[in-house]
């Protein structure tokens, strides 16, 4: 994705929202549920055959949550990710900024 990398992340916990501004100035508004909800570990996607791309969700806004979800804590990995530490103790997602801005709420892909 061109290695656009943010240049503000915000995590709003009262309003359930991780907010991050691109280096281009986009901003994407991910709800903390649907997010969670899109989790690109192994163990959420359900084996290691559905990895990838195309198994990515192309609507984070059209899934349908098990429940609310918060996060507990977020972890910067490195200089290409963010690692959410959830309120149902899941923890080893790691959000690329490739995988983010794919998800980007509202943004044509």
């Amino acid at each position: 994705m061109n290695g656009l990398r943010p240049k503000g992340i915000t995590l709003n916990k009262p309003e359930s929202y991780l907010e991050i501004t691109w280096q281009d100035e986009v901003v994407c508004r991910y709800p903390l549920s649907e997010l969670r909800e899109a989790c690109p570990c192994v163990e959420c996607r359900g084996g290691h055959e559905f990895m990838g791309r195309e198994y990515d969700p192309t609507d984070i806004l059209t899934l349908k949550p098990k429940r609310s979800y918060q996060i507990e804590s977020l972890e910067l990995v490195g200089n290409y990710a963010l690692q959410p530490t959830w309120d149902d103790g899941h923890h080893t997602g790691l959000y690329t900024w490739d995988y983010l801005r794919r998800l980007c709420p509202g943004e044509k892909r």
